[in-house]
């Protein structure tokens, strides 16, 4: 079963994108509606799974998190019981803001959020004395230039949704 967005969806997913918390009044007049169709909208796409859950993005470095590491790691590991536990220290660590499968020579990139090298170092250790590792290599992110979790709309074909 597809589900069909319009031009009315992806402004109202715009918007949201943008500040989640925003009245539904003020959605609706953004998007050239009312806000009894807008709220059976917004109600619709999340029952689809679209739009998931509602947070708020906390400023790292101004609660003390002023260290990100992008961690590339490399296993000669790659049998189920191994990748169980893997993911599940990862799931155990808060620090992992983000962890990808990759295709290519590294086998898993991590987006770690830490406040210092000093942190980073005992989630570094506590982690390889988990789970074997072949290589690990680490990259302290000097300048973050851009972070968003906005997607870009406007690059997707709304005729349907699977």
């Amino acid at each position: 079963m597809s589900f069909r967005l319009d031009d009315t969806d992806r402004k109202i997913l715009s918007e949201l994108q943008i500040d989640a918390g925003q009245s539904l009044d003020e959605i609706a007049k953004k998007v050239f509606s009312s806000k009894t169709p807008v709220w059976n909208r917004i109600k619709k796409m999340k029952d689809y799974g679209i739009i998931g859950d509602t947070v708020s993005i906390l400023n790292a470095d101004k609660l003390g998190f002023e260290a990100c590491f992008f961690v590339m790691i490399r296993t000669s590991e790659h049998d189920l019981e191994w990748q169980q536990n893997f993911l599940q220290a990862l799931k155990d660590r808060p620090q992992v803001q983000e962890a990808h499968r990759l295709a290519g020579d590294i086998d898993y990139i991590l987006k770690v959020r830490v406040k210092n090298a000093r942190a980073y170092d005992e989630f570094y250790q506590a982690l390889i004395s988990e789970v074997k590792v072949h290589n690990v290599t680490a990259l302290l992110s000097m300048e973050e230039i851009k972070s968003t979790v906005q997607l870009p709309l406007g690059d997707i074909n709304f005729a349907g949704i699977r």
